[in-house]
């Protein structure tokens, strides 16, 4: 059990790094098969990447800690790679590129990289014991089987969805080796309201803007019975801090105060609510209703009054109680700190030969698949390292 390099985690980043570090590599993970956050993601298709990646997407301690990694692997890099291995795809929306069949050619693709490499793989296994030895690292596998390995890569990811075994592994790694953690926090996740107020209008979706402290995001927004969800609130759950307000700009392609100025002369008789029906979907126009009022005609609005209208519909301040946590979260925000990372090979700059890649960093990216890109540079970073 003597090898060059050992990757601890059989995830996107890890299979990418085993496949590519060279020499003799055992990759470990405690799951069962391998990969398997890739295939459950993008609803079975794998959002592997996507065509507008890079650094300003991604949310760090240091926001240009990506930046090199990004650079010299970029999207276009892996699309060329399954493009290699004859995987088909399509760009869905805003950049983002999906399998046209299924995610689970993108892991036989890793797991046939794996085997070109003559990389050792060790399903439902543990490592433990893991310490610094003048050589490298030593540890311990399942207990009983001791090893030793001259460079270990940490590609465990974060806490999000621990149903499929995520865990704080590399957390409880860096801390044993004085790294610093970033606070951990769930995100790209939906948020909870603790009155379950849009109980009644659960599966509404609509466009809009959501801005969460700072950023805004245009997509889509799905009312829930915990809360809120959909692709808008996902992205705005990655800034958004506890007790902080969001803000709800419904339809945001719509001017509502010159349309309804115009609608006022051109169809007066028609109600308010009939028009905002056009516009938004009719169950949540008669859930706005009993919170605001949009009673009476259009013909009878004031300019004062269409303002107020205007307001509530584009600035909609609510505070959420929270998130569904680590439970749906899509990644983690926070990680392993960057500050005694290396930028370009993903090394630790405490312990020589101990390298952090993917989720485990304090690295999160947007939804949409920069988060696999950031999975597949950060990889390919630390095994140019490692064959350098």
């Amino acid at each position: 059990m003597d090898y060059d390099t050992l990757v601890i985690g059989a995830g996107a980043a890890g299979m990418m790094c085993a496949a590519h570090a060279g020499g003799r590599v055992l990759l470990v993970d405690h799951a069962k098969a391998p990969g398997e956050k890739i295939r459950i993601s993008g609803g079975g298709r794998c959002n592997f990447t996507n065509m507008y990646c890079d650094a300003h997407a991604f949310l760090s301690e240091n926001p240009h800690f990506a930046k090199s990694a990004l650079a010299r692997y970029t999207q276009w890099d892996f699309v060329a790679l399954i493009d290699q291995h004859g995987i088909p795809w399509h760009e869905k929306t805003l950049g983002q590129l999906f399998c046209d069949n299924s995610a689970k050619d993108i892991i036989a693709m890793l797991r046939g990289m794996l085997q070109s490499a003559g990389v050792d793989l060790y399903l439902q296994t543990s490592v433990t014991d893991f310490a610094k030895c003048n050589d490298g690292f030593t540890f311990t596998l399942n207990g009983a089987q001791p090893g030793t390995a001259r460079n270990v890569v940490i590609a465990t990811g974060g806490k999000s969805i621990p149903k499929m075994g995520a865990t704080g592994f590399a957390y409880d790694i860096a801390r044993q080796f004085g790294h610093r953690i970033t606070a951990p926090e769930p995100a790209l996740v939906p948020f909870t309201f603790p009155d379950r107020r849009f109980a009644d209008i659960s599966g509404v979706a609509c466009p809009a803007r959501v801005t969460a402290n700072g950023p805004s995001f245009e997509e889509a927004l799905l009312f829930t019975h915990r809360g809120l969800s959909g692709p808008a609130i996902l992205q705005a759950s990655s800034y958004w801090d506890a007790g902080q307000p969001i803000t709800l700009c419904l339809a945001p392609d719509t001017d509502f105060s010159a349309l309804l100025r115009d609608k006022r002369q051109s169809d007066g008789k028609k109600a308010l609510t009939t028009e905002l029906a056009r516009h938004l979907p009719s169950r949540l126009v008669d859930y706005l209703s009993t919170h605001m009022d949009l009673s009476g005609r259009l013909g009878d609005l004031s300019d004062a009054r269409i303002d107020r209208v205007t307001q509530a519909l584009t600035h909609w301040h609510l505070t959420p109680g929270g998130t569904e946590g680590y439970r749906t979260a899509e990644v983690t925000r926070g990680g392993v700190a960057t500050d005694h990372i290396s930028s370009k090979t993903m090394q630790s700059q405490l312990v020589p030969g101990l390298y952090f890649i993917g989720e485990a960093l304090d690295v999160t990216g947007w939804l949409g698949g920069y988060n696999f890109q950031w999975a597949w540079s950060s990889a390919m970073a630390a095994a140019h390292d490692l064959t350098s």
